[in-house]
């Protein structure tokens, strides 16, 4: 993940820079929808509260501050601040919303797993998380040899550490 620099103007003569940091891809703006500035969100999280009114994703060209949503078809109509023509509407179709990482300590988060040392309960080192593949029966754990690791089967994580519980020959099918 990189940084972003973003550079908010304070007066005509000078600016602040702000550097924002750990921001995560949320959802993308697909279209317009209707005539009052309303699009199509599809979000990239099961985290409802990101297109809750009031939430500010980061966007390309600023933030974007959400006025109202409601559910549509597995997608959100979202109307945000200042956005209330088809016109405006059009030129966020495409637009990647990001924002800042939430903090809830029971929740698993891909950005933390990718790059964590994956461990049986003995202590065994097992692998390393290459990637997070969503999957319709439960998302996997690919691991740096290819060993594909149902997300269910973790038992615990920390920082940099994902402790594993899988069944007896689970990690030897792929052998």
């Amino acid at each position: 993940m990189q940084s972003a620099v973003v550079t908010t103007p304070t007066s005509p003569s000078t600016s602040q820079t702000i550097r924002q940091t750990h921001l995560l891809e949320v959802g993308r703006i697909i279209k317009p929808h209707g005539l009052r500035g309303e699009v199509i969100v599809e979000l990239f999280t099961n985290r409802d509260e990101r297109v809750a009114p009031g939430s500010e994703l980061s966007a390309p060209g600023g933030v974007l501050v959400v006025r109202k949503s409601t559910p549509h078809q597995h997608r959100w109509i979202v109307q945000f601040a200042g956005v209330n023509h088809r016109e405006g509407a059009e030129k966020l179709r495409g637009t990647i919303l990001s924002a800042e990482a939430l903090d809830d300590p029971d929740a698993l988060w891909i950005h933390e797993l990718v790059g964590s040392e994956v461990l049986a309960v003995d202590g065994s080192k097992v692998g390393i998380v290459a990637a997070v593949v969503a999957n319709p029966a439960g998302d996997l754990l690919e691991l740096d040899d290819s060993v594909l690791v149902p997300l269910r089967f973790v038992v615990e994580n920390g920082p940099g550490f994902i402790r594993i519980d899988p069944p007896s020959g689970l990690l030897e099918i792929n052998d």
